[in-house]
């Protein structure tokens, strides 16, 4: 990697720490190809993003961001999970080291708050920011659905009492 690719990962790291609200450490313990592409897939379909980057470097970019107390957790071969989303990370981490000795995670940020292994496991245990947005439109529409039942029953029981009355005189 020449000293112009160097910059660009850096400014592109730069970038991600800016716009991110989460980010995990993980530490690859030999995982294979097939099993860090499965991961970033993953995290590419909860709306993350799974990168390897050089230490080094990634102190670099740190430097300046909020997430820059980070950077004693980047020893060894890791790893970064980042999103927009303050759960989407942390949960596909946290699901994929359950299944997978070869990751484990470390630690991580979200803003200025740093996590250990248990803060990221329990972020990862909040329900997604999709999951929160269809429980509140439920109970918003809940009271409406509601009122409407409540004014449409007295018309659907005369008309059943009515119907059975008919029936029996039929």
């Amino acid at each position: 990697m020449d000293r112009s690719q160097k910059a660009d990962l850096v400014a592109e790291l730069k970038s991600v720490f800016s716009e991110t609200s989460v980010v995990v450490i993980t530490r690859n313990l030999g995982m294979t190809v097939a099993q860090s592409t499965d991961l970033r897939l993953k995290m590419r379909d909860a709306g993350a993003q799974f990168k390897v980057a050089k230490n080094r470097l990634a102190l670099i970019a740190l430097e300046g961001t909020k997430y820059g107390p980070i950077g004693d957790m980047l020893t060894g071969p890791t790893a970064l999970a980042t999103s927009v989303d303050p759960v989407a990370a942390a949960k596909v981490a946290v699901d994929f080291a359950k299944t997978n000795d070869r990751l484990e995670i470390v630690g991580g940020a979200m803003g200025d708050k740093l996590l250990d292994v248990n803060g990221v496991k329990a972020l990862a245990a909040l329900p997604s920011l999709d999951q929160l947005r269809g429980t509140l439109v439920g109970l918003i529409q809940a009271p409406a659905t509601k009122l409407a039942r409540i004014a449409i029953e007295p018309a659907s029981l005369l008309a059943r009492v009515t119907g059975a009355y008919a029936a029996k005189a039929a």
